[in-house]
């Protein structure tokens, strides 16, 4: 019994793992450089960008004070700098200001300048804090941006040309998502989630992720003549459901029924006998986060309230009953 559960398990987990393309360095932990120009690994800020970019102040920061895991985390910040305010951004890409207009401004995934991907993801997670700015007009609109592009070749962001800066690859785009903060102070790390929307059944090839302190790469707030907004972000991860396998459930399956609800999973062996069996629970990416005994004579119920949201696998076992299969926890 015990054997058929571990080989059908091994087998739903392999498939579940297919493809799980991840973010490199999404936890932020290794950096390169140092001083003004210190970067995450994979990552760039406007001091690596071209064109007036990198002639900009710092607003990429390593921050080691109370990240949400690990020893350090982003944090980019808006800089009022000469004449014009500079949104603080860290993007996969390349920072792109060929002139001071702003509106010109753009980040290129390009040439080598492009980060691998092949995943098809349905939704990106993080954890962020946030700060607006404190002074200046439209100081209260500020928001902070995560946005993440799937494309085939190369891409821009802002998609759309502006006077000719760069030309329309915007049909390379596969998918994509977008988390806006609301307009205001977060000063515990909170955790979003954002779904893909795809506009086509290809395969990426690339990634394109960009995260701005001041809600896009080209302007701030309408308005807004202030800076100082900060944005910290740590611990990003891509969340794959489950590809269905192409494996028949044994009979014995159907005398099990688990289900979720309100934070907990209930597992009601319908043929109920006097024998215990066990629950084993994995995240994405097959790890054991979680197993307890369970009463086979009557409806157990597991408190899985300490669980981030998303995807996972259960296996129940048992001298004559189990089942395995997955459920999404909220």
């Amino acid at each position: 019994m015990n054997k058929t559960f571990t080989t059908l398990l091994s087998l739903s987990i392999s498939l579940f793992s297919f493809s799980q393309t991840q973010i490199t360095n999404a936890g932020f932990e290794n950096w390169g450089g140092s001083g003004s120009s210190a970067e995450p690994t994979s990552w760039n800020s406007n001091k690596t960008g071209t064109g007036l970019a990198s002639s900009g102040p710092q607003t990429c920061f390593q921050e080691t004070s109370a990240p949400h895991s690990g020893s350090s985390c982003v944090r980019v910040e808006t800089v009022y700098y000469i004449l014009a305010v500079v949104n603080g951004n860290v993007t996969t890409g390349v920072v792109n200001a060929p002139n001071s207009n702003k509106s010109e401004g753009f980040i290129a995934a390009t040439g080598s300048d492009k980060l691998a991907f092949t995943g098809r993801p349905d939704s990106l997670v993080g954890w962020y804090k946030y700060t607006q700015a404190t002074s200046g007009t439209g100081a209260s609109a500020e928001q902070a941006k995560v946005y993440a592009v799937l494309h085939s070749g190369d891409y821009y962001d802002p998609a759309a040309p502006v006077n000719s800066n760069h030309s329309d690859l915007s049909a390379n785009k596969i998918g994509d998502a977008l988390f806006v903060s609301p307009a205001a102070n977060q000063s515990a790390w909170k955790r979003f989630t954002i779904p893909f929307t795809y506009v086509n059944s290809n395969t990426p090839a690339f990634l394109m992720v960009n995260i701005t302190s001041s809600n896009n790469q080209n302007t701030v707030a309408p308005g807004f003549t202030g800076s100082g907004s900060k944005l910290w972000v740590d611990d990003l991860e891509m969340i794959y459901n489950p590809v269905a396998t192409s494996v028949k459930e044994n009979d014995f399956t159907k005398n099990v029924k688990v289900y979720y609800y309100e934070k907990s999973i209930y597992v009601d062996f319908l043929n109920k006998t006097s024998e215990t069996s066990m629950i084993e629970i994995y995240n994405a990416t097959g790890q054991l986060v979680s197993t307890q005994s369970i009463d086979n004579s009557t409806v157990n119920t597991i408190d899985v309230s300490k669980l981030v949201s998303g995807i996972y696998m259960y296996k129940i076992s048992g001298k004559s009953q189990g089942k395995f299969g997955k459920l999404f926890i909220d």
